[in-house]
């Protein structure tokens, strides 16, 4: 195997092939999954390994903080079975402690590739289950202290031996979780990917054979090492640090500190959590794996956002994260929440390089993973339904452009659920689907806008799960830039009452006069807003975005009194 010699050419045609087969795998689920959060929002990943549970190639449009789960999920099966692999096997897990997941409702799978008796690799895949049991409907509720109260813990197992599916296993899977037919359609999307990216692969390996093919994992993965190094190795020698903070964990702790310090030397570079509050009674925790995913997203977005996602960013980088902190939790800590905790890594890693690649730094974004939870029995067929949802918001101002309005951002990959499928599959109508006016903050280039859904239920009463975060430490600015608005919930009736609701809001009745409000936070600008130019402020007032008032507080003297009021009656802005 030593002695086989890849050719530039022969290794990017077939990298590319790698990726093809990856992302053939991604449409197949997204088209053949029952639940909207996969076929909607496309909440699932796919991703190509090798014998040794290297991570080779993730798919194009796979999520970035499914990175380290699937390499988990490999370390995992090769740890608990070791030689005992065989030809149509297909492996299940989801544990965050023990099978290298990083929250329950994220079930894997991954299939083996063999060249004869030779094992070349695995094909795997994630996706993110609308409900997988436990004490809340869709697993997904802040509040939750243990893990045991998120939902079906499942370890490393067979859900295929050769071919064969272990009926007993499924039937206790499907047993432990809401909506099963739902949750039985999805998990045979994942299985029809595993059968497809095998098929695929093994024609790869026939045509390459299997020491080739070895070669080229081991080729791809040192070339974006080497790629990725060669980025840390341009940044300034030093030490570099930040201090952010999630809003709660949903369970009495408020103003829990992530604490980060980077030390590069050279091309090494230690992403150091030493000073991070330990691990909280709610489900915001993360393993780390969880925390590994932040910060090779991170890394790559800001150095090389073009090198390929595999085990060779792992190999890149240094992480300390201490046993027992917020950042590496232990059992039984609760998890469920982790993508918010996630974003709040990646804000810490921007903010502590900010100083030395402020090109290429965002300002806080919306910070969070604004999830939502309907549940009730639907009206027209008498059986339960659960609309899951994690909403996008504003995207932090760069050094060059403005922030993105209403999107997903970092690690999250997953679009908006449209209204019409909402509408279409459940008993809810959406009132509102709206940016929020003036929630972006001012600067030379503004932040990003956060987004209003208002949902009510139809014919019935429902409950409310939400988690909310940046909705009490507000999205920072960069340069001088300002800090974006918050996010929150709030219930209203028809007769325009508010009743405001806490950023982890458990178990709330909606009923048919009333309406679930959902405001995620929006986003930091950067620089200074006297710097902005008149035109971008035109801008401002005739996209509708932002008022009157919040021109003439945060850009006074850009724009002259004749302007502003012209332009407050073509835009009807306040």
């Amino acid at each position: 195997m030593s002695d086989v010699v890849i050719d530039p050419i022969s290794l990017e045609i077939t990298w590319n092939g790698l990726k093809s087969i990856a992302d053939e795998c991604f449409i197949s689920i997204m088209r053949s999954a029952f639940s909207t959060n996969v076929k909607e929002r496309h909440d699932h990943s796919t991703a190509i390994a090798d014998a040794q549970g290297r991570l080779i190639v993730q798919a194009e449009m796979a999520l970035p903080i499914h990175l380290a789960s699937m390499r988990g999920l490999m370390t995992a099966i090769l740890t608990r079975f070791g030689d005992d692999i065989s030809p149509g096997d297909i492996f299940i897990a989801n544990d965050p402690h023990t099978a290298g997941g990083t929250h329950l409702p994220d079930i894997n799978m991954a299939m083996p590739v063999f060249e004869g008796e030779r094992l070349i690799g695995f094909v795997a895949n994630i996706i993110h289950h609308a409900d997988v049991g436990g004490a809340a409907v869709g697993s997904m509720s802040g509040g939750l202290d243990e893990i045991y109260k998120e939902g079906l813990r499942i370890p490393i197992m067979r859900l295929f031996s050769r071919g064969v599916l272990d009926e007993d296993l499924l039937g206790l899977l499907m047993l432990n979780m809401r909506l099963p037919d739902e949750r039985k359609g999805d998990l045979n999307a994942q299985i029809a990917a595993c059968k497809l990216g095998v098929a695929r692969l093994g024609d790869v390996v026939r045509e390459q054979g299997g020491d080739r093919m070895v070669a080229i994992f081991s080729e791809i993965v040192s070339r974006t090492e080497m790629r990725m190094r060669k980025a840390i190795a341009a940044l300034p020698d030093g030490v570099f640090s930040f201090v952010d903070y999630m809003d709660d964990d949903g369970a009495g702790t408020y103003d829990i500190k992530i604490a980060l310090k980077i030390e590069k030397a050279g091309d090494r570079i230690l992403f150091d959590f030493d000073g991070t509050d330990p691990q909280v009674k709610g489900n915001f925790n993360m393993t780390q794996n969880a925390t590994q995913s932040a910060i090779c997203f991170s890394i790559k977005a800001l150095l090389d956002p073009n090198v390929p996602n595999n085990q060779g960013i792992f190999d890149a980088i240094e992480l300390r994260a201490p046993l027992g902190s917020f950042v590496n939790c232990v059992a039984p800590a609760a998890v469920a929440l982790r993508a918010n905790s996630c974003q709040r890594v990646v804000d810490c890693v921007f903010g502590a390089l900010a100083p030395v690649i402020p090109d290429r730094v965002i300002a806080g974004a919306n910070g969070a993973n604004t999830s939502a939870v309907f549940t009730g029995i639907d009206p027209r067929t008498d059986q339960l339904y659960v609309y899951l949802e994690t909403l996008g918001g504003g995207m932090g101002a760069r050094a060059t452009f403005d922030g993105k309005d209403g999107v997903q951002v970092n690690i999250t990959n997953t679009s908006n659920l449209p209204v019409e499928a909402i509408e279409l599959e459940y008993p809810l109508r959406v009132e509102e689907y709206a940016l929020i006016e003036d929630s972006g903050g001012a600067g030379r280039n503004r932040g990003g806008l956060g987004i209003r859904r208002s949902i009510r239920p139809i014919g019935h009463e429902c409950e409310f799960n939400g988690v909310g975060e940046r909705f009490l430490h507000k999205p920072w600015g960069l340069f001088g830039g300002e800090e974006g608005e918050c996010g929150r919930f709030y219930v209203k009736s028809d007769g325009g009452e508010e009743r405001a609701l806490v950023p982890k809001a458990s178990c709330i009745r909606i009923q048919e006069n009333e309406m679930a409000v959902l405001e995620t936070a929006g986003a930091g600008g950067y620089g200074p807003a006297e710097e902005r130019s008149r035109d971008a402020v035109l801008e401002d007032m005739q996209s509708g975005k932002f008022s009157r008032a919040y021109i003439e507080r945060h850009y006074p003297g850009i724009m002259t009194e004749r302007e502003t009021g012209s332009i407050r009656t073509f835009a009807g802005a306040s």
